[in-house]
């Protein structure tokens, strides 16, 4: 990870002391908007620093680039941990194993979902707005899916929402979450609306939903020249039951690609296309109509509440303090409306 340092410990490597009391909780980073009975970490947050990132307090930064904060495996498949001088070194085992950090220890917690490629630290803006939730007593949670990084192209909506939800399970019954806000990030933003849709179980435990740039993969690619024939060739294997197998690779340079995936974020209504510029009222209506029922900020979305932050890049990597308190105002705001226990 370029120029990003995680001062990390999974819970084997916590102190005694931590390992044996039983209060306290621990989260992500992410944003839309879960509880349990196991026994906790301590909660630190009262001894924690005031946030600025300095010295070597308990706050959500250890110092820049470095968040302080324990590592969470929620997936059910096998995974090695190493951690040398704050460099994360993961060793896949028998396939990808879901894991996660959180950032503070409160019982409210934001899911960072990022887009394409994304993987932990995905955005500039994260860093400040850890601090800034713990200064709200909310948790920042950064996950990982399995079509994080490289593994978006053998991936799909589904996948990422069952993975989404295994996640919320754990925070839910593992480390009794009292609800979460969703933050997704470009591509991100339709994992959100596509969970919202599923009316899983764990979605209830969902208070408010923020969609950071949300885009639309299929209007890019459209602009690039193989992209009409491969779509075509895409909804052929699709039609031949070869939906699963791999595109060639100048369909997708940068990763391997199913047919359908490809299909689903290139082709006109395909599984991933929600945010196109073309669609009518009542396509947007049947794409993102059930997200009226769920508080919503978003620059892009009928019936959402819009922020616009002039001359943002995609990222907001050039308005990085603005996005952070665009951000904490609607959580201030709508954060805190209650939410649905899925156990009642």
């Amino acid at each position: 990870m370029e120029n990003s340092d995680m001062n990390l410990s999974t819970p084997s490597q916590l102190p005694a002391q931590s390992q044996t009391t039983s209060s306290a909780a621990s989260w992500f980073s992410g944003i839309v908007r879960s509880r349990s009975s196991a026994p906790k970490r301590p909660n630190n947050s009262s001894a924690s620093a005031a946030g600025d990132g300095a010295g070597v307090g308990c706050g959500p930064i250890n110092k820049k680039h470095q968040f302080r904060g324990v590592m969470f495996k929620y997936g059910p498949k096998p995974i090695q941990i190493n951690v040398e001088e704050n460099e994360l070194e993961i060793n896949i085992v028998m396939g990808f194993a879901l894991y996660f950090l959180v950032v503070c220890d409160y019982k409210q917690q934001v899911i960072f979902i990022g887009g394409l490629t994304d993987g932990f630290l995905a955005t500039e803006y994260l860093e400040p707005l850890a601090i800034a939730l713990e200064k709200e007593h909310w948790s920042l949670v950064q996950f990982l899916f399995s079509s994080s990084y490289s593994g978006y192209g053998i991936s799909s909506l589904k996948q990422d929402a069952t993975e989404l939800d295994q996640l919320m399970s754990y925070l839910i019954n593992k480390e009794d979450s009292e609800g979460v806000v969703l933050l997704g990030h470009s591509t991100g933003c339709q994992d959100i609306v596509h969970y919202l849709r599923t009316n899983a179980a764990c979605s209830r435990a969902v208070r408010a939903a923020i969609l950071q740039a949300p885009v639309s993969d299929r209007e890019y690619k459209a602009t690039l020249p193989d992209t009409a024939s491969m779509i075509d060739l895409a909804s052929t294997m699709i039609s031949e039951g070869r939906g699963s197998e791999l595109m060639p690779r100048e369909a997708n340079p940068d990763s391997p690609i199913t047919a359908y995936r490809y299909h689903s974020l290139c082709a006109y209504n395909g599984d991933d296309d929600m945010f196109s510029s073309d669609f009518s009222e009542d396509q947007l209506k049947q794409r993102l109509g059930h997200m009226s029922s769920t508080p919503t900020l978003c620059g892009a979305m009928g019936g959402a509440e819009k922020a616009e932050i002039e001359y943002g890049n995609h990222s907001l990597s050039n308005r990085v303090e603005e996005a952070v308190q665009s951000i904490m105002d609607f959580i201030r705001r709508d954060g805190p409306t209650g939410w649905d226990d899925p156990w009642s």
